[in-house]
């Protein structure tokens, strides 16, 4: 019995020592792979691809920004910073210098934004955002304003975010019941909102009680809408989403 103990005994005191040993080489493993970011900023671009790389890390130059402090064509920011530990294999995100800013925003209201886009690529600026918004009342494809504005100073990045105007899309109702409504009443309501009257049926009426054999049954003339008609249902029913100027089909009786 005291061998059994001291088997089972050994054989744990051996597992905890093979996750101890798991553990710590898988520590090592990973903090192997770890390496500090270098410091770019300054730099020109081949250079710090050349630093960066002897890292293991990668470069990559998000964005361009004007600056009376840094050279234009040299590393102006980086993520992550300087010193902190990564993983092989991590991206370095870098902002390049333009240098101060030389070029004039132009003036590009009223523009279309075709030709607003080609005013601003021809001074090698670039278009950030465009924006679209409704004037009813205005013409559509119509530069309205734009950020920075026009002959601006000291701007940050050598974009410009234009707000364009566009063509106004038809008016959406909510379509309301008009089920035990007068058809006349009806009519009116759908012609001053918009609408178009459809088709206007009469509903079948209710079947009358069969006559003595004898008596042949005369022929019932065919009904006839009349604006004292009420509606007995409706297409589009109510509660629909309809645009203006769309058909009403109603049936009465």
């Amino acid at each position: 019995m005291k061998s059994f103990f001291r088997f089972a005994l050994m054989a744990l005191v051996l597992v905890v020592v093979a996750l101890v040993s798991a553990l710590t080489a898988m520590r090592f493993a990973i903090h192997g792979q770890e390496v500090e970011v270098p410091a770019v900023v300054g730099l020109a671009p081949a250079d710090a691809e050349h630093i960066v790389a002897g890292s293991g890390l990668q470069l990559e130059i998000e964005r361009q920004y004007y600056s009376p402090q840094i050279p234009e064509g040299r590393i102006m920011s980086q993520l992550p910073l300087p010193g902190t530990k990564v993983r092989r294999g991590w991206q370095v995100r870098v902002a390049q210098s333009l240098g101060p800013q030389r070029v004039a925003i132009p003036d590009v209201a009223r523009e279309s934004e075709r030709a607003a886009d080609l005013n601003i690529r021809r001074r090698g600026l670039d278009v950030a955002s465009v924006a679209e918004m409704e004037l009813p009342e205005g013409p559509a494809d119509q530069v309205v304003a734009q950020s920075p504005p026009a002959n601006a100073n000291q701007i940050a990045a050598p974009k410009i975010s234009l707000l364009v105007t566009v063509a106004a899309g038809p008016q959406a109702f909510v379509m309301p019941s008009f089920v035990g409504q007068a058809l006349g009443s009806a009519s009116r309501v759908l012609q001053d909102a918009g609408f178009k009257l459809g088709n206007v049926t009469v509903a079948p009426p209710a079947s009358p009680a069969p006559l003595p054999a004898a008596t042949p049954a005369p022929p019932a003339p065919p009904p006839q809408a009349s604006p004292a008609s009420i509606v007995v249902s409706q297409t589009p029913p109510a509660g629909q989403k309809v645009l203006a100027g769309a058909v009403v089909n109603l049936e009465v009786r």
